[in-house]
């Protein structure tokens, strides 16, 4: 079979195991900390605010709205092109108040920003319903991480199930604790990215450990250190292939998708890099380090009554 990566013979990729996770452990203290003494940058989606779409006769730079904005008092608005270059998408956050009056301002900024412009749509988001999708966000990735928990303790084995889970919370914790330390504002897609992210990481383990119960079983020979190594060396062309291949267009959303999903795509960068290296790292030592044998990979065998009785004697 043609194979694009042809590694010849085993990668000791466990060799470097204990040094991988006293960094994982670094990175997710360090989120932790950021988390906890910076907090989230949550999004209008979270927070509660104004958004308020405008449309101009003629094309119109972001920029000089916000400029214009800024002028009218309006402070820490999120403007960005809606669908076309004529079309602006103003967020402006609750401290910068509400209702008519904060519309009217937002409508005297835009008008100073360019001729022509004409408000389209004005929607409220109460911080109710922004508490509220915080609460239902978090227990969606919450039920997803138990979900996937049960799955793969039924399909496979339980100490590999840890290592899965533990390689999925490693990758939301770092990937929130990034979003936190630089300030980025987290909103319903990246929420979205956070969970295509638990997805993609988990199938990358799932397929890395489908090759070590099949190596369990059927080499006789080897440490379980060994057998994992082997089952990550032999994966290691699918694995290239698929992230390089999604990276390639989370990539060209980053670089060309514009403003309204940047936050979207750079949560899924972030998550494919570090899920990518916790299939490999965390994951795979996690089950080591919880004891996992070639017993452990065996098919029970169930014996039937009376197997051992003579079939000549009724």
């Amino acid at each position: 079979m043609f194979q694009i990566l042809d590694i010849k013979g085993t990668v000791n990729f466990l060799k470097h195991g204990k040094a991988a996770v006293m960094l994982s452990a670094v990175l997710i203290l360090a989120s932790l900390v950021s988390l906890g003494v910076r907090g989230i940058n949550w999004g209008l989606d979270f927070t509660g605010g104004t958004v308020v779409e405008i449309h101009y006769a003629d094309a119109t730079v972001p920029s000089v709205v916000r400029k214009a904005l800024e002028a009218e008092g309006i402070d820490g608005a999120v403007v960005q092109q809606f669908g076309s270059p004529r079309d602006i998408l103003v967020r402006v956050p609750p401290k910068s108040g509400e209702g008519n009056a904060l519309v009217a301002s937002v409508e005297a900024g835009a008008k100073a920003a360019g001729d022509n412009a004409v408000v389209k749509r004005v929607e409220f988001v109460g911080p109710q319903v922004g508490q509220e999708l915080v609460e239902q966000g978090g227990l969606a990735v919450i039920a997803a991480i138990i979900c996937i928990l049960i799955y793969v303790a039924f399909r496979f084995e339980w100490r590999l199930a840890a290592g899965s889970v533990v390689a999925l919370v490693h990758d939301v914790i770092i990937t929130m604790g990034v979003f936190s330390a630089l300030q980025l504002e987290f909103d319903l897609t990246v929420l979205a990215a956070l969970l295509a992210v638990v997805g993609y990481s988990l199938n990358d383990t799932i397929v890395v450990f489908d090759r070590v119960r099949e190596n369990f079983i059927k080499m006789r020979k080897g440490t379980p250190e060994h057998i994992v190594n082997t089952s990550v060396t032999q994966t290691m062309s699918r694995t290239i292939i698929t992230t390089g291949t999604t990276l390639f267009v989370v990539i060209a959303l980053f670089a060309l998708g514009g403003s309204m999903i940047h936050g979207f795509a750079t949560a899924l960068l972030l998550g494919i890099g570090v899920g990518t290296y916790s299939s490999i790292y965390v994951a795979s030592y996690t089950s080591i380090a919880l004891g996992i044998t070639k017993e452990h990979m065996m098919p029970v065998v169930i014996e039937k009554e009376g197997a051992d009785q003579d079939p000549l004697i009724p």
